[in-house]
């Protein structure tokens, strides 16, 4: 359980948390906050204490905001980790480019930009050609690793 309050002192968020809630979140709070912290209450849930995010070699760490190929280590812009982000969040599913855009920018960015283009050719430069899937006329879709036979 996770206590949205307008009181932020440290004896209420005691008394919240002594009362059964798992997180105290006081307003006013940036709705990316609230968004971490569910995420954190639902991985712990589900018994998944570890943020990474993976898809074959590459590996992204959303608290650390950190994004590693094959072990090293990849620099991103704060862009391009969202777009990144975004899509391996949503693993195997066909992503448009006006659902990028509104999860990276305000909504009065001009829809008809190639800002997502250009952020998904410099995530396939630095992470590889084959990680993120263009599909015709619908969006992007990170490409699952190919499966190995046994």
């Amino acid at each position: 359980m996770l206590i949205l309050a307008a009181r932020d002192s440290w004896t209420e968020k005691v008394e919240g948390i002594d009362a059964g809630a798992d997180d105290y979140l006081a307003k006013p709070f940036l709705m990316e906050e609230l968004q971490a912290r569910i995420r954190a209450l639902i991985r712990r849930a589900h018994g998944m204490p570890a943020p990474e995010l993976s898809c074959g070699s590459v590996q992204l760490n959303p608290r650390a905001g950190t994004v590693t190929v094959d072990g090293a280590a990849v620099v991103l812009t704060a862009h391009e980790f969202k777009v990144l982000d975004y899509l391996m969040h949503h693993p195997g599913a066909i992503v448009s480019k006006s659902t990028l855009t509104e999860h990276i920018y305000a909504q009065d960015f001009d829809r008809d930009s190639n800002t997502i283009e250009v952020f998904v050719g410099r995530l396939r430069r630095k992470l590889g050609v084959d990680v993120i899937e263009t599909v015709r006329g619908q969006g992007y879709r990170l490409r699952p690793p190919p499966a190995t036979g046994n």
